[in-house]
Order: C-alpha cells, then structure tokens, then sequence
C-alpha cells in the first residue's frame, strides 16, 4: 500500500520537487497550495502518470486545512506523512516592520506548521504511527542580519519540533523532523528581492550603512561562494526522502556542508538532536520506580 503523503506550499521550489519525486517515488502525494491557479507544473505531472493529487490549503486558513485533510481521510483513510514547507521570507528590520507584516511573518512560517499537523495528529495517532517533516532553515538555528522576524518565525518551528518529538514521538509513534536548508535556489530567494525592490530598496536614516553591507554582502559572493552556499530545490528533496525513509530520523538536519558548518556553533555537540530528545524524555518523563 502506498504512503499518503501531504505536502504544503507546492506551487514552486522545494515543495513542487518535493511533490513530483515522491509521486514519481510510488508514494500517493496529496499537493497543496493556496492559489491553484500555479498548478499547472503539477497537474502536468499527474497526466504523465504521477501519482498525485492538487488541493486547495492555505496554512492561514484553519477551514481549507480542515477541509483538505478530511478529502484525504475520505478517500484514503488514513495520512501517513505531513511535510510542513509552506513559507515565506522576510527581510526588514523590527522597526521598518509594520504590525500586520509582524503577525504575517510569523502566521505563515510557525503558526501554519502548527495549524496543519494538529489536523493530522488525532489520525496518526490513532494508528500509532507518522511522520512530520518540518522544513525550518538554518535561520532556525542562526540569528541573521534584517532577517529576525523571519529567524523568530523559523526559532519557534524548531521548539515546537523539539518538543512533539519529546512525547508525540514516543508515546504515539509519531515521528518529527525539522529540515534546515541554507540558501535555495528558488522563487523563495526571488520573492524577498522583489519585495525590497517593490518597497523601494534599501532605507534611509540610521540603517541605511549597515543595510547596505548587508546587501553588499550578498551581490559580493564569488561565483564558488555562492555554488557553496545555495541548493537545487531537488538537492534538498533528497534530504528530505532521507529522513521520511529512515528508521530512526533526526530530531533536526542541515541538508549541506555550508549549513553545517554556519550551525556549527550550535549544533557540534549534538548535529541530529537525538542526544538532547534522550535527555528531555529521561528527566521529564521518567517513570517512578
């Protein structure tokens, strides 16, 4: 029987190689998306004989998650995998941030991943058994430069990944990941320009110098700098098949070596997380004798 897959935010990058390699995988792959007016990549596909199917979610939207998952129970009866991808960057500092922008930034990237897997834990778990793949970022782990709001967003997929995994994970057999990629070559990268472009570029008074190394930074990698730092969306699918294919998955994985060693700060002492879970579930769940 194949594995029902649901996949968030496939309308392009990561998500649609996600969709179309897992189709083309055997899996039965269930891809959504806000706008199904950008589905035509995916519909192409499932005419070639994909197994896939496109739905209508907005991970804002708790009722066209709802309404999705049930199609899926409907005609499967069950969901085995979730891939949390849908999201969006963000680059502006605390203070050019408008509140809306503020509660934006954070709905899309944390509260849709916690949207989307409560509509699937009660199934899961019922059958004692699934996997959640939480497509975070290395701006999970990293604070970066006029990327706060979007690191505070990814922070919070991380805690919440870390703490399912401490209870969900062995009390239901439900299995959590978070992916953290570096850079993508993706629309994802070409929406944040667009966006400073559409807002007129870099801003005036006090962050104007220190916005402008931050963008120099940037336009000045060299050729090899940039092939180190950025992946094929299909580079990081295959990361992605490895955890869901895997027996004992990480708590959490960089998908390349530059990831790995930006994170390595943070992440040497224990690079899957599967130290500090085991710690967690020993002091915090620990049976009296």
């Amino acid at each position: 029987m194949s594995k029902v897959v649901l996949i968030t935010g496939t309308s392009t990058g990561l998500g649609l190689s996600l969709a179309i390699k897992m189709a083309e995988l055997g899996y039965c792959v269930y891809a959504t998306m806000r706008d199904l007016a950008k589905a035509t990549p995916l519909q192409e596909a499932a005419e070639r004989g994909a197994g896939l199917k496109v739905l209508p979610l907005d991970v804002q939207n708790m009722d066209t998650i709802q309404r999705c998952v049930d199609t899926i129970i409907r005609e499967q009866g069950h969901i085995d995998i979730l891939i949390n991808n849908a999201g969006a960057g963000f680059v502006k500092s605390t203070e050019m941030a408008s509140e809306a922008e503020i509660h934006w930034v954070m709905d899309v990237n944390y509260l849709g991943v916690v949207r989307c897997t409560k509509a699937v834990l009660p199934y899961m778990r019922k059958a004692r058994s699934g996997r959640v793949v939480n497509i975070s970022s290395v701006g999970g782990l990293v604070g970066q430069p006029f990327n706060e709001l979007y690191c505070a967003a990814k922070f919070a997929v991380e805690g919440y990944t870390e703490a399912m995994a401490s209870y969900i994970q062995p009390s239901f057999n439900i299995l959590f990941t978070a992916v953290e990629p570096g850079g993508i070559y993706s629309e994802f990268a070409n929406s944040i320009l667009s966006q400073l472009q559409a807002e007129g570029g870099v801003p005036e008074g006090d962050y104007r110098d220190v916005f402008e190394q931050y963008l120099q930074s940037i336009q000045g990698r060299t050729a090899e700098q940039t092939a180190r730092l950025y992946q094929s969306t299909e580079q990081v699918a295959q990361v992605v098949l490895q955890v869901i294919e895997s027996d004992q998955p990480p708590v959490r994985v960089r998908t390349s070596t530059w990831a790995n060693e930006f994170c390595a700060y943070k992440t040497e002492a224990d690079p899957s997380g599967k130290a500090q879970q085991k710690m967690v579930i020993d002091t915090m769940l620990r049976r009296n004798p």
